[in-house]
């Protein structure tokens, strides 16, 4: 390598000065705004809660919620200011398997996961030559992708604070994109061996150092005896979307920026899809969502996300036009799915936790959804998505494969491939 590992420290050094993020973020800000000029990504998302506020934007445009059946899920948390949400998404997925296991309540560590596929991501980065996503975002995948690599470690033991108050990831992000650039544009053949180390001297920077051992609950644990003492078994999780453009039940990459791994996606119809989130509930399996949270119908103060029109069947675009009554939710087919899809309208913004249902006065059908940007809006860190939103706005989602008919994983598992290999 011509150039010394000591010129690549240096830019290490500089690229923590680094204080600006210039990625733009949709749903962070404003949940109204539009993608104009905006590049957005699941864990692209950077949630402010003054920004966001608690209050509800117009109480005149409330629905009446009645919650029929709800899983136990752990306590709200605040993704702050980084871009983590498929994390927060994923791993409350697996505290509330825990919880309908009967293995207790677990705060598991989302840092641990971001801090080991950001070591993923580099690497693949540096072997593809540059040409592969180095944002913070995810996809439902990627917590069972690094649990079943490098185990799991719990909140207590790795929090990923290093002192903070609260979760900033702007200057880390920008560092590591700094340095993983500087690594592919080096002229010589081969690259340095040092480059792990300095890529692990980053992240103790910002994130802390981790531990090889560590005590919890009174045992000594490394995180894979962990995830073994807790019985996680990432091979019970299937992903699952629902396009035209692959046949149906192929398992493919799903073509989202953020899907920085090539995760395969099972093919379903979209009747299935909420034959499976409907199933998944009612056996006590939350479901980790990931959606588009562009669409004006997503008012997460107001605690809910719908997709309405008029008499005339044009969208409702206005929290009064919507409380009028004279709307009514729209039908869903698979071609508006995919036109939106193949028109950059869904992308993949935002990852979430589905764990409950509920309808609304009018007797509609609603799905509870816990999120990650503390205990904020009208329903302190939940809200409440509608069914055509979701089968709308659905990028994909992961599930247990017990809430998948037995004949639809058949033919599923016919075409699946190792995920990890």
């Amino acid at each position: 390598m011509k150039k010394g590992s000591w010129q690549i420290a240096t830019l290490v050094i500089c690229g923590i000065c680094i204080l600006s993020f210039s990625r733009g973020v949709a749903a962070g800000v404003n949940p109204d705004s539009s993608k104009d000029g905006e590049e957005v990504g699941i864990a692209v998302i950077m949630f402010d809660a003054e920004s966001r506020g608690s209050e509800p934007d117009s109480e005149k445009a409330s629905f009446v919620f009645s919650d029929e059946k709800l899983l136990p899920v752990t306590p709200v948390k605040n993704q702050a200011q980084s871009g983590t949400c498929w994390c927060f998404s994923g791993i409350g997925m697996f505290e509330c398997e825990l919880l309908r296991d009967g293995k207790g309540e677990h705060d598991l560590s989302e840092m641990w996961i971001v801090r080991n596929i950001y070591k993923e991501k580099v690497a693949k980065y540096v072997r593809m030559h540059g040409n592969s996503s180095l944002s913070p975002g995810g996809v439902p995948d990627d917590v069972a992708y690094i649990i079943s690599r490098y185990g799991i470690v719990p909140e207590e033991v790795y929090s990923g604070l290093n002192g903070a108050e609260n979760h900033n990831h702007k200057e880390l992000d920008e560092t590591i994109r700094t340095f993983a650039q500087k690594l592919v544009k080096n002229d010589s053949a081969v690259l340095a061996t040092e480059w792990e180390l300095q890529l692990d001297s980053i992240l103790n920077s910002y994130l802390g150092v981790c531990p090889d051992t560590f005590i919890y609950r009174g045992k000594e644990y490394t995180p894979k005896s962990l995830a073994a003492e807790l019985d996680i078994d990432t091979e019970e999780y299937i992903n699952l979307t629902s396009f035209s453009h692959h046949p149906l039940y192929a398992t493919f990459p799903l073509e989202i920026p953020d899907n920085w791994n090539w995760s395969r996606f099972g093919n379903v119809t979209i009747e299935e899809l909420e034959a499976i989130v409907e199933a998944s509930l009612e056996a006590g399996h939350a479901i980790n969502w990931a959606s588009d949270v562009s669409e004006p119908g997503f008012r997460y103060k107001d605690g809910y996300a719908v997709i309405l029109e008029d008499e005339n069947g044009k969208q409702v675009l206005s929290a009064e036009d919507m409380a009028k009554g004279v709307v009514h939710e729209v039908m869903i087919t698979p071609a508006m799915r995919q036109e939106a899809f193949d028109e950059y309208r869904t992308t993949d913004d935002h990852g979430m936790l589905i764990m409950g249902t509920a309808t609304d006065q009018n007797g509609n059908r609603f799905y509870k959804v816990k999120n990650s940007w503390g205990e904020t809006g009208k329903y302190k860190g939940f809200f409440y998505v509608s069914k055509p939103y979701l089968l709308y706005k659905t990028t994909a989602l992961s599930v247990h494969r017990d809430a998948v008919p037995h004949e639809v994983l058949k033919k599923l598992e016919a075409n699946e491939q190792n995920r990890y290999e």
